[in-house]
């Protein structure tokens, strides 16, 4: 979109501090909202996004030290940046305040935390410096590049799905059923929150985003944003979470999200996540969306072959970018950012 559309915007005017509670939060959400309803659908994260990746600095970092908002004189959120595990980098800005010296703060003060980080523990925080853009994105590109990040081998192709499309029905297995999470006690007396969490972990170990506890769980499901309904599950005859879609939904743009996805090992290729994507979809319908996206690597034939069975089709792609680990600190001198009042 033209730059000129929009009103001047200064560096100077505006304000930098760390996050400090959940209302940072719901203004990141906002933030991203109002982006997307003034650019397109592959401009911002999704709020789905946003919540997930929160949700991983909660439950391994904290992130009244790994998240950097920046405010304009009457305190509305303008941008804000991450920093988070593998070590990870992501910004967004509302358009008006793009490139006008955010990123470049933002980058300053990553890297910076970064040092801080790997002088602390180094094994920990040994990888690459990574950080993603959309692959029409060419001012994000831009940027990275211009910083010393270069294409690494991962992408992630981006998917979407008219929900003007009638969602096929689904024939459950005898004595399967399709649901939302709940609190009550299973059959094996532990409860649902705790099988959700443990579903998590097994799917998804060894890497990080299955390095979450019961209490962890707990917590997402506390968070502004998550919304029980859609958190969708494919339970077995005797209570244990098979498979599992998490929905999320921007109610100002009228876009859903899924993601997580996942099934036990030993429920794959059995239809069952297949089942929580239907439920997932009609759930997300119920909520005014009209279309609904989610992402995979471009690797993942399987899911990309199951994502398309359920109507959506690939419209994009993102790139991942990194910094190799022993070039951070010396690719560029970053001048001493810290939160400015």
């Amino acid at each position: 979109m033209d730059s000129n559309f929009y009103p001047a915007a200064h560096l100077n005017s505006l304000t930098s501090r760390l996050y400090e509670n959940e209302y940072g939060l719901q203004q990141m959400q906002d933030l991203l909202m109002e982006g997307r309803s003034r650019t397109d659908d592959w401009h911002y994260w999704h709020v789905g996004d946003l919540m997930w990746n929160f949700f991983m600095v909660t439950c391994h970092l904290d992130p009244n030290e790994h998240i950097l908002l920046w405010h304009d004189a009457v305190g509305k959120l303008v941008g804000y940046a991450f920093l988070g595990e593998d070590p990870s980098f992501d910004w967004q800005v509302l358009p008006e305040y793009e490139w006008i010296g955010i990123e470049a703060e933002a980058l300053a003060w990553a890297e910076k935390r970064l040092s801080e980080l790997r002088n602390r523990d180094a094994t920990r925080w040994s990888g690459n410096f990574i950080s993603a853009a959309r692959q029409d994105d060419a001012n994000r590109i831009a940027f990275l590049e211009r910083h010393g990040f270069r294409g690494g081998e991962r992408a992630e192709v981006n998917l979407l799905r008219s929900l003007d499309e009638p969602v096929p029905g689904s024939a459950l297995p005898t004595g399967y059923q399709v649901r939302a999470v709940t609190e009550v006690v299973d059959q094996g007396n532990s409860s649902q929150i705790s099988n959700r969490a443990s579903a998590q972990r097994e799917v998804w170990h060894p890497w990080s985003v299955g390095d979450v506890s019961d209490d962890d769980y707990a917590r997402l499901m506390r968070l502004p944003g998550y919304i029980r309904d859609l958190d969708v599950v494919t339970v077995t005859p005797d209570g244990v979470i098979a498979a599992y879609v998490n929905g999320w939904i921007d109610p100002v743009n009228r876009i859903g999200d899924f993601g997580p996805v996942g099934a036990l090992p030993a429920y794959r290729r059995q239809g069952l996540t297949r089942l929580a994507l239907l439920e997932g979809l009609r759930r997300i319908k119920a909520y005014g969306m009209d279309r609904v996206c989610i992402s995979t690597s471009d690797s993942n034939t399987p899911a990309i072959r199951l994502y398309e069975s359920v109507g959506f089709k690939i419209v994009n792609k993102t790139l991942d970018y990194q910094v190799a680990s022993g070039r951070v600190a010396n690719a560029r001198v970053s001048p001493e950012i810290s939160p400015r009042a």
